[in-house]
């Protein structure tokens, strides 16, 4: 095969897993049932798009908390 046909694959596996981590993010957040149920939506039907309005437009700094220190 060549070796340009092995890069669509690779390309599809990054956005894969950037879409997991955005849906986990969104899943994490503080936003309501509705909320979250869209994003996940948007980011799964629309991969590529989805996953640039949501970190365009989703003001993440808002909704989700941050990490709390044990000590």
């Amino acid at each position: 095969m060549h070796p340009a046909a092995y890069s669509g694959g690779f390309l599809g596996l990054v956005i894969l897993i950037l879409d997991l981590i955005a849906v986990f993010e969104v899943l994490n957040s503080n936003r309501s049932v509705s909320s979250k149920l869209l994003w996940s939506l948007l980011i799964f039907l629309f991969p590529v798009f989805g996953l640039i309005i949501y970190f365009l437009f989703a003001n993440r700094e808002e909704h989700n908390g941050g990490y709390e220190s044990i000590a």
